[in-house]
């Protein structure tokens, strides 16, 4: 709209000039090599602007004259980055369906027609990795790291031929220096992953800081990775800064509610502090989001000096909580037998052992039924349940990056943060080993009932000695599964095998 209206008043100027002129009509006077021409003033302006324009075509053709030279170079420039331009993208293709060769040759042809410049360098750098020259490669990332556009690329890729190689400590160098000159998502990744490796929490929450405010990583994620982390801290924190751990622990919670070692490490610091009704209602909370051994560890024992009824009843409160939970189920049977209220040990975990039962006893339920059958007397039914466990699918632990664990760990051994979830191990059968010929067919022996005891005598073999409900056993995982089928029931173990897997895998 401007333009149009400045070349309107320009066009009024002009009309309004030519039209003065009109009006005011004048002679112009010439004289040369002794004739004087007279003429009008508008035929005077008439042979000014032709000679101008003569002027100026002449100019034109003496320049371009003397152009001619710098054009034809011009145009040799132009055909050849057309040329380099082809070759880039054909070897772009190239290297994207994987033909090394063409791609190597191509790229060759983009550097002699377009010399060093950005793409060329790519090209070639992923054509010697598609073609396994991993030295050309490295070669052409460091050429790379001499141009500010490609600076950060180079170190990528210097990042990523320094962990082919097994060198983890280059491929953290470039990481690092990655992530000073610019907020690169796969920098800040690798940088704390080696933090978290190291077991460097403060550092690690300091790049989930850094990460965040540059957007990064999402708002949940983060959130979720500064709670793993203050809660880590916290740990290591707990002995010697109680109340440092105890805020680090709440805020944690704050982050993410449903974060079971923050919860288990608030209680038991506030608990320690005598704050047992804040105790008590954190690790309710934390119990009714997600039911966790730890967390009932730590509520059945606030007080130092309950008896074992009065952990049964807290048992019997968390059990009001989540009713229907497998884990308040175990929790309450292992708290009765404690009691030794045997009956009501029974009652809690018979919908768990039952024959219309969802799925089948874990091992925690076995153990725990071996337990009441030992506390009972009855050592036939009690073996039987130790062979049962040695079959028994297993309870849930923590699994992360390919780890079964029965303690929480803020990051796993490769450096992943935030590795480990609370879920049930896969099953999985071992495989067979190879035999010349077929076996004979064996029948499969029936098992005896669950909960009866048996009634023939047992083998002649020393019985085992009794073994303490409240005795101390070993961590769970990990356990070596077994050789045989779950659903096969297998011969009887002998008591030392029974008693070698008891002490293994305790509750």
């Amino acid at each position: 709209m401007v333009r149009l209206l400045l070349f309107l008043v320009l066009l009024a100027l002009a009309a309004y000039g030519l039209a003065w002129l009109a009006e005011n009509p004048g002679d112009v006077a010439l004289t040369f090599h002794g004739v004087e021409y007279d003429v009008s003033l508008m035929v005077g302006l008439a042979i000014i602007l032709g000679l101008a324009i003569l002027i100026a075509v002449a100019w034109a053709i003496v320049r371009f004259v003397f152009r001619i030279p710098s054009l034809m170079s011009l145009a040799a420039r132009a055909r050849r980055r057309e040329k380099g331009y082809a070759a880039l993208s054909s070897g772009m293709a190239a290297v994207g369906s994987g033909d090394a060769r063409s791609a190597s040759r191509l790229a060759g042809e983009a550097r002699k027609h377009l010399g060093d410049v950005p793409l060329t360098k790519l090209l070639r750098a992923q054509a010697a990795q598609l073609s396994g020259d991993r030295a050309g490669a490295a070669a052409a990332f460091r050429d790379m790291l001499d141009h500010p556009e490609t600076h950060a690329l180079g170190l990528r890729g210097l990042h990523i031929e320094a962990r082919r190689a097994g060198d983890h400590q280059a491929a953290l160098d470039y990481a690092r220096r990655a992530h000073k000159h610019a907020a690169l998502p796969w920098a800040a990744q690798a940088v704390l992953d080696d933090r978290a490796e190291h077991g460097d929490w403060g550092g690690a929450l300091a790049i989930v800081e850094s990460n965040a405010s540059a957007r990064l990583i999402d708002k949940p994620t983060a959130a979720r990775w500064r709670a793993v982390l203050k809660t880590a801290i916290a740990e290591q924190t707990a002995e010697r800064d109680p109340k440092s751990a105890l805020a680090l622990a709440q805020e944690a919670l704050a982050l993410a509610p449903g974060l079971v070692p923050a919860a288990a490490l608030a209680g038991k610091l506030m608990a320690a502090n005598g704050d047992f009704r804040r105790a008590g209602k954190a690790l309710e909370a934390a119990w009714r989001r997600a039911p966790h051994p730890d967390l009932a560890a730590v509520y059945l024992r606030l007080r130092r000096g309950d008896s074992a009824a009065d952990r049964l009843a807290r048992a019997r409160t968390l059990a009001r909580i989540a009713p229907r939970d497998a884990e308040s189920l175990l929790t309450l049977g292992r708290a009765a037998l404690e009691a030794r209220d045997l009956a009501a040990a029974r009652a809690a975990i018979a919908p768990l052992i039952a024959a219309d039962a969802v799925s089948r006893p874990t091992v925690r339920a076995c153990l725990l039924m071996a337990d009441l059958e030992t506390a009972d007397g009855a050592e036939g039914a009690a073996r039987e349940w130790l062979a049962r466990a040695a079959r028994a699918p297993r309870d849930k632990a923590w699994i992360g990056d390919g780890i079964i664990t029965d303690r929480w760990a803020p990051a796993s051994p490769k450096g992943t943060l935030d590795a480990f979830v609370w879920r049930t191990p896969e099953e999985r059968l071992s495989a067979p080993e190879p035999t010349l010929a077929p076996p004979p067919p064996v029948a499969a022996p029936v098992p005896p009932p669950i909960a009866a005891p048996v009634a023939a005598p047992p083998p002649p073999r020393p019985a085992p000695p009794p073994i303490a409900a409240n005795a101390p056993r070993p961590p769970l995982w990990p356990v070596v599964a077994p050789t045989v089928a779950p659903d096969d029931p297998g011969p009887l173990a002998d008591d030392e095998a029974a008693e070698a897997f008891r002490r293994v895998a305790g509750d």
